[in-house]
């Protein structure tokens, strides 16, 4: 019997591989599917097929010494790519600022392996991190669960969350052919390592198979494939399509303005959103923006708009839209992975890109959302080390973002002057980089959207065979 195991991590995993077709392919392609799930069962409403169980997984929470060498695996990965902005950023920004016994610890790391970082090393940091778990009861549990289960292929959805290890640990000891999916398009050229070594690979594009070789030179060339991202699969799907009236009459949007949608980061990197959004209402109040406009906000989904209390009360013209996202456990290493979203907010969402006339936001991965639709993107970064502000102004240098600014599929607004130059220009000219546009996305997802889960779905079943 081909039984198929599905690691699904967090929320945006349940979003993408739950709330696609993803789960209907896979139980036509195998006999058994079962879902192993770092989320709580309560999380699942319906299943659409009845070869489909859920398990949820115990949570494991690493010791002081699996810590130790996951760190030293991650930092030496950064260390050996240094030469790429986004892993020597994050080399910068991890480094400790103060001298507890932890920080002295994290310096030690940095220290030896600033001159040791080969592949050999790395390799050896991740073996040492894997036996430190091997005899955890958590992953004995994880290796009872797959014995009794017996999937004849685990695929992992998320390449990174540390706390999967010692399930990819039970599936490696007990020889299951495993696969995992390169998780967004920023991971490769600016994240830490992934948190094993898999057997295949699901990328997004011929651009994402290249890096993935180069960064991590033990993986074979025929065990990568190229089969797009079921991120944006919902906005292919009947179910979640809206219909113009609808989604003015939902927001209490005027149709006779044209609308802008600033979409936020989280608070880790969008510190400067409060700026950019009060920017723009001043702008819109003061008629600098020569077009009549509106303008929707949406909030991050790994947190609630609390932090935007003051420009609410100061612009109450704002449209807000909060991500629909719920949380399914407390108390969790990582609250936010807990956050899952609900039908509503796809549909909003797939709705504000088909309906609004302009995007702004900080080099998130939202302008291909957006770009999907043929929407005009503006990227704000208005910080530098010289304003005073958070410095957003350095994402520009990360790789992935390097070939969207270069691309100029977008334009980059620095300050506030050339943001409301941007948005004049856009609302008059709403088409005049659709040619770049494209050109974009063909690069970053290198196959259509129709059909991407019946197409992994397909070449899961493909390693299985």
């Amino acid at each position: 019997m081909k039984k198929l195991g599905i690691v699904i991590t967090d929320g945006v995993g349940y979003r993408n591989f739950i709330m696609s077709d993803f789960l209907t392919e896979a139980a036509q392609q195998f006999d058994i599917v079962t879902i192993y799930s770092g989320l709580p069962i309560s999380a699942y409403r319906s299943i659409p097929q009845s070869n489909i169980t859920i398990k949820e997984l115990d949570v494991f929470v690493e010791g002081k010494l699996t810590w130790f060498f996951r760190k030293w695996k991650e930092v030496a990965h950064l260390q050996k790519h240094h030469s790429f902005y986004g892993m020597k950023d994050n080399l910068v920004t991890g480094y400790p600022k103060n001298n507890s016994a932890h920080s002295l610890l994290v310096k030690i790391i940095y220290f030896f392996t600033y001159f040791i970082h080969s592949n050999g090393s790395i390799l050896l940091a991740e073996k040492l991190q894997f036996l430190s778990f091997s005899n955890h009861k958590i992953t004995k549990s994880y290796s009872q669960l797959l014995k009794e289960d017996q999937p004849s292929h685990v695929f992992f959805t998320h390449q990174r969350p540390s706390y999967l290890a010692p399930f990819l640990h039970a599936v490696i000891q007990l020889k299951i052919p495993v696969s995992t999916f390169i998780f967004s398009w920023d991971n490769l050229a600016s994240k830490g390592r992934m948190l094993g070594a898999f057997d295949y690979f699901l990328v997004w594009s011929n651009l994402m198979k290249a890096e993935l070789l180069y960064f991590y030179p033990n993986v074979k060339e025929k065990n990568v494939k190229v089969v797009g991202t079921p991120q944006f699969e919902p906005y292919v799907m009947g179910k979640y399509e809206t219909k113009g009236e609808d989604f003015y009459r939902k927001f209490h949007l005027e149709t006779n303005k044209k609308t802008i949608c600033f979409s936020c980061a989280d608070v880790s990197i969008g510190q400067n959103d409060p700026i950019v959004i009060k920017a723009m209402a001043n702008a819109i109040r003061n008629k600098s923006i020569s077009t009549d406009v509106q303008l929707i906000v949406r909030t991050s989904p790994a947190e609630d708009d609390a932090r935007f209390k003051a420009v609410k009360n100061e612009f109450p013209e704002i449209v807000w839209n909060v991500p629909k996202w719920i949380l399914t456990r407390e108390n969790h290493t990582e609250s936010w992975s807990q956050r899952i979203p609900t039908e509503e907010d796809i549909t909003d969402l797939r709705s504000l890109l088909e309906h609004v006339d302009l995007n702004i936001n900080m080099c998130s991965t939202m302008s291909l959302d957006f770009m999907l639709f043929d929407k005009p993107v503006i990227n704000t970064v208005f910080g530098n080390p010289e304003n005073g502000l958070y410095n957003d102004q350095r994402f520009l240098n990360y790789d992935h973002f390097k070939k969207v600014v270069n691309s100029h599929c977008v334009t980059i607004a620095k300050n506030k002057e050339e943001l409301i130059s941007q948005i004049n220009d856009a609302l008059t000219n709403p088409k005049s980089r659709t040619t770049e546009r494209k050109a974009m996305i063909d690069l970053q997802i290198s196959e259509p959207l129709l059909h991407t889960s019946k197409r992994i779905a397909e070449t899961l079943s493909q390693f299985h065979d």
